[in-house]
């Protein structure tokens, strides 16, 4: 049961999500249920819409500095909300900010500590094998970047076309593990996927924008026969 002072932290990774409302209802959600019960109040709800892996985020230290000014404990849905530096989340206690993740309320600081450490590894080890299998996929003679060769003739534009395919086949064939561990069953819809990608800080095919539910859709549509 909650007592005390306690700051909200949300944050979502794109503007869109932001805009939209996605994932910052189900963690004002959680943040409520957590604190549903007891002699709490709550002084303010902080929103950021910025990546996980960007150290550099202003309202996270409002969030912090009111915590302060307050002596209140900072509250977040996830411990993934609020940061995947180890560092980062060990500071929290030499800054003296109490906080808890509403999914793991029981864990200690040790706890805590022990998870960032293995979260920011995760997150190297995903950025590690997806440039390794990108550059397999290079070594094997498959096209990375588009076809750069005379326009004009249906011969170039089919050589395109193919380089266009191949570039885009290596992508999936690097992603599939990853998608593999994101959605193991298969079934979780198009937008969470989307927004798990665009959490973890994976690229897009074309290296530019943010993942959507249709760049999902082709990707399970290019990595369905290998898994059949």
């Amino acid at each position: 049961m909650a007592n005390g002072r306690f700051v909200s932290y949300l944050r979502v990774s794109t503007d869109r999500q932001g805009r939209s409302g996605l994932g910052l209802e189900a963690q004002r959600a959680a943040v409520t249920d957590y604190l549903n019960g007891g002699a709490w109040s709550l002084v303010a709800e902080v929103v950021e819409i910025e990546s996980g892996a960007n150290a550099d985020r202003p309202e996270l230290a409002r969030a912090m500095a009111l915590c302060r000014a307050h002596r209140a404990t900072l509250v977040v849905a996830k411990l993934d909300r609020l940061a995947r530096d180890a560092h980062f989340l060990l500071g929290l206690d030499k800054a003296g900010i109490d906080f808890v993740a509403c999914d793991m309320p029981s864990a200690n600081r040790m706890t805590v500590g022990i998870m960032a450490v293995v979260a920011e590894e995760e997150r190297r080890m995903i950025s590690a094998r997806t440039k390794a299998a990108l550059a397999a996929a290079k070594a094997r003679g498959q096209k990375l970047g588009g076809f750069r060769g005379r326009a004009g003739t249906a011969a170039d534009t089919a050589r395109a076309r193919e380089a266009r395919a191949g570039n885009a086949d290596s992508h999936a064939e690097a992603l599939s593990p990853i998608i593999a561990r994101i959605d193991p069953a298969g079934t979780a819809s198009l937008r969470t996927v989307a927004a798990a990608l665009e959490a973890e800080g994976i690229p897009t095919p074309s290296g530019r924008g943010t993942w959507t539910p249709t760049a999902v859709a082709r990707l399970r549509a290019r990595l369905q026969p290998s898994s059949t």
